[in-house]
């Protein structure tokens, strides 16, 4: 579904991708970890076209088209999701207005305010939102938790067919961490296709990837299945740079 060939990327002059190479498969789930400042947020950031990013070489695909210089939005209308790892506050707009004017800009006919309403309502259930949320303004006063329930509710009424999801399990108690994977599990089909940036193992005990990538130094150092985890629980990253 989507393809990274020799992907280099600066910011304010300073390399930070540095030849990343990469594939993710319809149906299945991706994991991404790596320690920190291994560059795994700034190649969600790119693969969702942020342009306080500088790509110097190499390609993005995304379902067979180069996206490489394609708006953020223009991204999001083709079908790629981005969850943010801190979600901004957005005074003045509601979730609920915010979503509907989302959604409409990807269908080809508006959805009727009703249908939308019942939807949202069903969704907002299943992550065990209060309904007042449906007026609150975006991330206004939420709290960690409710940030990240709101990323994966607007994954669920989006419905995309690429979601990258950067840290969405930081700041969540175990209580709040179930029912985001839960929110994620359902989302998940054999026409969509997850990545998950993380850094702990926990989220990838409720979500189960098919693939782990392991980012060092900005490079995709290692891949491999979700044995892999278990590893980098163990053992942490040091193996991986020896072996390289």
């Amino acid at each position: 579904m989507l393809e990274v060939k020799d992907l280099h990327v600066a910011v304010e002059g300073g390399e930070i991708i540095k030849g990343v190479n990469l594939k993710l498969e319809q149906g299945k789930i991706h994991a991404l970890m790596g320690p920190n400042g291994s560059g795994k947020s700034t190649l969600a950031n790119v693969l969702m076209g942020h342009p306080g990013y500088e790509v110097t070489k190499g390609k993005i695909s995304f379902k067979g088209k180069d996206i490489t210089a394609m708006a953020p939005n223009e991204r999001a209308k083709l079908g790629l999701f981005l969850s943010f790892q801190y979600p901004a506050s957005v005074p003045g707009i509601t979730i609920s207005n915010l979503l509907r004017t989302a959604l409409n800009a990807r269908r080809k006919d508006k959805i009727p305010p009703l249908e939308f309403l019942k939807m949202l309502k069903e969704k907002m259930k299943a992550l065990k939102m209060d309904e007042k949320f449906l007026n609150r303004y975006v991330n206004e006063g939420f709290s960690g938790g409710e940030k990240k329930r709101a990323e994966i509710l607007q994954l669920a009424i989006l419905n995309p067919d690429l979601a990258i999801l950067d840290e969405t399990d930081s700041g969540l108690d175990i209580d709040a961490l179930r029912v985001v994977a839960e929110g994620v599990n359902s989302f998940m089909s054999k026409e969509k296709c997850i990545l998950i940036i993380t850094h702990y193992k926990r989220i990838l005990e409720y979500i189960k990837p098919d693939k782990l990538f392991i980012m060092i130094d900005g490079k995709i150092a290692k891949e491999g299945g979700g044995e892999l985890v278990d590893r980098l629980e163990d053992e942490g990253y040091g193996w991986i740079q020896e072996d390289a």
